[in-house]
């Protein structure tokens, strides 16, 4: 059996979970009365910023108009909450949604196809835009996939667990995320659906192995989960 590293990095969820906690705090600190936290949220924007940096910083690159929008969009609502400029200046720069768009299709033209990933463990993040990856791991463990107002794909038809069930943690908002597996792979889902769906596409068999191979948990809010094969 082929063995890969784990991939390595940051939890994609890891992030995101910090920063839902932090923002948890704030408005308990606010509604206990310890502290008036409403100037802080002048910098809301501030923290799109740096989710799409983490976009862009995560995907390589290869997810690239998506990202910047974000960027360039929560850039100008946090000048325009600190009252750096108005909103009126900052229309004058909408062709830069022009030039993200035309570097976007540039980039496109130079991007790989589906990244092949020997890890044993995948992590990937989408944002406001569409990633696909692939694991050809003989001893894949699982997957951490995010998707917010995006999409993602992991093929799996090339992998092969070692040690099962693999665990794939999945969360779905406002975005999808399909999982290709094997054919004979046994799959269970526990995907918790909140304005949304959550469903193994692939017709039954009959002679289906009793052993699960796969476990999909997370959750999905206004989006779909869905596994294919």
């Amino acid at each position: 059996m082929a063995t890969g590293s784990r991939q390595s990095g940051i939890p994609t969820q890891l992030v995101l979970g910090a920063l839902v906690v932090l923002v948890g705090i704030v408005l308990l600190i606010d509604t206990t009365g310890i502290y008036d936290t409403r100037p802080l949220w002048d910098y809301v924007p501030s923290l799109f910023v740096l989710l799409g940096l983490y976009a862009l910083w995560r995907g390589g690159l290869r997810n690239f108009f998506g990202p910047l929008v974000v960027i360039v969009l929560a850039g100008a609502w946090q000048l325009a909450a600190l009252d750096v400029v108005t909103w009126g200046e900052l229309w004058d720069l909408w062709p830069l949604f022009v030039i993200a768009f035309g570097l976007s299709l540039v980039l496109s033209h130079f991007r790989r196809s589906p990244r092949e990933a020997p890890a044993d463990h995948v992590s990937n993040f989408s944002v406001f835009g569409g990633t696909e990856k692939r694991s050809t791991s003989q001893s894949f463990t699982g997957a951490d996939l995010t998707a917010l107002f995006g999409g993602t794909e992991l093929d799996l038809r090339e992998a092969d667990v070692a040690d099962p069930p693999a665990h794939v943690n999945v969360i779905a908002m406002f975005g999808g995320v399909e999982i290709i597996v094997p054919r004979d792979w046994n799959v269970r889902m526990e995907v918790l659906p909140i304005f949304g769906g959550a469903s193994d596409e692939r017709p039954r068999r009959e002679g289906e192995h009793a052993d699960v191979d796969l476990v999909v948990s997370g959750f999905v809010a206004f989006g779909g989960v869905s596994v294919d094969d």
